[in-house]
């Protein structure tokens, strides 16, 4: 591990403006372990990206789209202006978004070429913004680093192509200088560009950190550390001081946004911290996720994620049969859909899946559907939501009487437990799932 290097990560929020990139300059500049930079896309810029992947919107809304999105960038430039080798890049990078964004999208690929402009953008914004602080630093595309196959939209990181290439072109340049890059973009073997799904930069961080055998990533956002719960929700709760990676990797998946669920994945395989902490308030401090087990025991944070689907499938032929499942989720598979919660029962099985908003394909495609219908009855239903009970060697029975209570007033659809000590999870009609998080937040984290 090189413990010279620290990455830092920085959102949408912490580069939608000028204003805002100052604050994030001023941390690296306060801190020169900061070696590695990766950069998400502007606040609002992926938004519009998504829609110019659409087909249905009309050439009107598709000018109006590619605008906003130029918009965002010169509203920045309204207070730098870029050296030569970054100008000569960006003009470049901005002709070519032109280009493909008039263009209707028929491809995976195409998408993941369209989606890729906005932290393409940022990356320059952000570099001239650091000189401007007299740091020394240069931009790097990811996609000559992070290597992924060809899966797009959710690509899969080949670490050891990814390790060569790091240890190719972007360590000796980190030796000296801040060397500033794009999250959630990479290529596959063609040269052809990838993305790692949506919100897919605090990833794309912990990967390059592997690469590098870096110390820490600290990863910067709009709220200070992980909290309890939602505090636009629940106005008491707290941030969380330190977290262990398992905790961590439970809210990430289970709703706490502030952290991509596959972060956890290359930072636990290498045994490097992660701090999150606020780029509007870095002096107050944030969460630290490190590989020692937590010391505190019980529930210690409740989350949602909203968009849910729970798919269920009921087949007699499953009644002391084997191989259902395995038919079922080698379908699953085909069309890269992944299950987070399943339970089962004599005849049937659950499954929930996510179905976030904005991204640029749906989860469940028809085609899937189609196919599992061919041996069982399919059940779909929308507007749930999942809520986790987080912690460290939870216990139904600890919580049993108060959670009960608690859930009481409420339709709960499914529940599952046993599989994790780290968490208690349940599917609920997504009109009463703030409502419940508030009750479980007031009665179990702050009696």
């Amino acid at each position: 591990m090189n413990s010279s290097y620290i990455v830092a990560k920085f959102g949408g929020t912490s580069v939608a403006d000028f204003s805002a990139m100052s604050r994030c300059a001023q941390i690296i500049k306060n801190n020169d372990q900061v070696r590695l930079v990766v950069v998400s896309a502007s606040a609002g810029v992926t938004n519009h990206l998504v829609a110019l992947c659409l087909n249905d919107i009309t050439d009107e809304q598709r000018t109006t789209h590619i605008k906003q999105v130029v918009d965002i960038q010169y509203s920045i430039l309204e207070d730098i202006s870029l050296d030569a080798d970054l100008a000569t890049g960006f003009e470049h990078t901005l002709s070519e978004f032109k280009f493909v964004a008039i263009q209707q999208v028929f491809s995976e690929q195409q998408k993941d070429e369209l989606l890729s402009f906005g932290e393409r953008f940022s990356s320059y914004l952000f570099t001239q913004v650091l000189r401007r602080l007299n740091i020394k630093a240069t931009r790097l595309d990811a996609r000559d680093i992070l290597k992924t196959n060809s899966q797009f939209s959710k690509a899969v990181p080949d670490i050891n192509a990814t390790k060569t290439a790091a240890e190719k072109y972007l360590l000796p340049l980190l030796t000296s200088q801040v060397v500033v890059t794009q999250g959630f973009i990479g290529s596959n073997e063609f040269n052809e560009t990838t993305t790692l799904g949506r919100g897919g930069s605090d990833y794309s961080a912990a990967l390059f950190a592997e690469a590098v055998e870096a110390s820490s990533i600290h990863i910067w956002t709009d709220v200070v550390g992980i909290f309890s719960t939602d505090p636009r929700l629940c106005i008491k709760a707290k941030p969380i001081a330190k977290l262990s990676f398992d905790e961590a990797a439970e809210m990430a998946t289970f709703g706490a946004k502030v952290l991509h669920p596959a972060t956890i994945l290359p930072a636990s395989r290498a045994g490097i911290s992660v701090f999150v902490g606020s780029s509007r308030a870095p002096e107050q401090g944030g969460t630290w996720i490190e590989k020692e087990k937590s010391q505190h025991s019980g529930i210690r944070a409740v989350t949602q994620r909203k968009n849910q689907i729970l798919l269920t499938l009921k087949s007699p032929e499953m009644l002391l049969a084997s191989g259902f499942l395995a038919k079922v989720f080698s379908i699953l598979a085909k069309y890269n859909i992944s299950v987070d919660l399943i339970t089962t029962s004599e005849i049937s099985v659950a499954l929930t899946l996510d179905n976030a908003p904005n991204t640029s394909r749906p989860e469940l495609e028809q085609a899937c559907l189609d196919e599992l219908t061919k041996f069982c009855h399919v059940s779909v239903e929308n507007n749930l939501t999942l809520i986790a009970l987080i912690g460290s060697q939870i216990q139904l029975q600890q919580h049993e009487i108060n959670l009960m209570q608690v859930l009481a007033d409420f339709n709960i659809r499914l529940i599952c437990h046993g599989a994790s000590k780290h968490n208690l999870c349940f599917l609920v009609e997504q009109s009463q799932s703030d409502s419940i998080v508030q009750k479980i937040h007031s009665q179990l984290l702050e009696a």
